[in-house]
């Protein structure tokens, strides 16, 4: 995306991945049987095992970021490391099973990609406890219990609040919409920096600005259904919204192809969405939230084979880490216009301390 640190790198490894993945998010074509090994191959690599979330690679958002991740590391550490990267199954009812496969098999770090994974792989870092473990999005508390369990976590809250700040100095309508996948606290801190940073414009800027709010779902296939977030699309443009900011995975390519056909604008998220749309998509999408997965995974994968990972630590990402951004590029430079200078000052304000933004809606 670029004028985002790293992003274009890490855009043109997803775009990579893209190139031998299933495209859709939870289609069957990356399940467990399917995944690959590469690099090292010699007695001395370490080896690096990474699980996606059921939805697996080819969401062009969440999956890929880690897979961009998992691809940094390996060229930039080469034979010192030999990774696999799989896949649950759709309901994710065997991450523990390939988990421990995975262990069984002789890797040394495990990698879990998503919340969901909270659960199983404490278990398995307590069955194996010679093997390190590392939890995308699980929560910290479950950290203090297991020395071999480090917690990625993100304050996705600080970057929403940015681009919720974007949409309401972009919308003519004075009517913006969120849609989150799957209905749980992570994703509700995505809404509460939304709606925090259309309430900073509305208060900085002396404008009125509403948020629609719909949620796909309540299981895990909320992140995985392009139908319904067309159809959550088409219900918050019909209420008058003309900037939709989604946090849904696979569920989100909906979003964004229907507020494309409507000529709204829509906001991407984790990775630079604008980078994998289509031509006719890519001039509708105003920025996206960057979750910077990749940027958690290759520090994580960088610290183990040099033997500075902290075991039962909690490394949290948010504006001040680099670890959240709004995506600038060659394509959404001009529909970003002008907004740049206020967003930067937002971004600064944030990383000083002077803005604190809430990690729960307020309303």
């Amino acid at each position: 995306m670029r004028g985002v640190r790293g992003v274009r790198v890490g855009a043109l490894l997803v775009a990579l991945g893209l190139m031998v993945a299933a495209c859709g998010g939870g289609d069957d074509g990356g399940d467990a049987s399917t995944g690959g090994s590469t690099g090292g191959g010699t007695a001395e690599a370490k080896k690096v095992g990474l699980v996606f979330d059921s939805a697996g690679r080819g969401d062009k958002s969440f999956n890929d970021s880690a897979a961009a991740g998992l691809e940094a590391a390996k060229q930039q550490l080469g034979d010192q490391i030999e990774t696999k990267d799989l896949t649950p199954n759709k309901d994710g009812s065997n991450r523990k099973e390939i988990l421990d496969s995975l262990a069984s098999d002789g890797y040394q770090l495990l990698l879990g990609i998503g919340f969901a994974f909270a659960p199983d792989i404490v278990k398995s870092a307590k069955e194996n406890p010679d093997v390190q473990y590392a939890g995308v999005d699980v929560f910290d508390n479950l950290c203090t219990q297991k020395k071999n369990l480090t917690c990625l976590l993100f304050k996705e809250q600080e970057g929403s609040f940015i681009v919720g700040a974007a949409a309401a100095l972009k919308t003519k309508s004075n009517t913006v919409g969120f849609v989150g996948g799957q209905e749980v606290e992570l994703i509700k801190k995505f809404e509460a920096g939304y709606k925090a940073g259309v309430d900073y414009i509305n208060k900085t800027e002396g404008k009125d600005v509403k948020v629609l709010t719909d949620y796909a779902g309540t299981t895990l296939q909320a992140f995985s259904d392009p139908a319904k977030g067309k159809e959550l699309a088409l219900k918050q443009i019909g209420q008058g919204a003309d900037v939709l900011y989604h946090a849904a995975g696979g569920t989100g390519a909906g979003v964004i192809s229907e507020a494309a056909a409507k000529q709204k604008y829509a906001i991407g998220v984790d990775s630079d969405q604008s980078l994998t749309a289509s031509e006719a998509e890519r001039k509708w999408i105003l920025t996206s939230m960057l979750k910077r997965v990749d940027v958690a995974v290759q520090k994580t994968i960088d610290r183990f084979v040099a033997g500075q990972l902290t075991e039962g630590s909690v490394q949290s990402f948010g504006v001040k880490e680099g670890g959240v951004d709004y995506a600038q590029n060659e394509y959404n430079k001009e529909l970003l216009g002008d907004i740049t200078t206020k967003l930067d000052e937002i971004k600064q304000k944030i990383a000083s301390g002077e803005i604190k933004v809430p990690d729960k809606p307020t309303s």
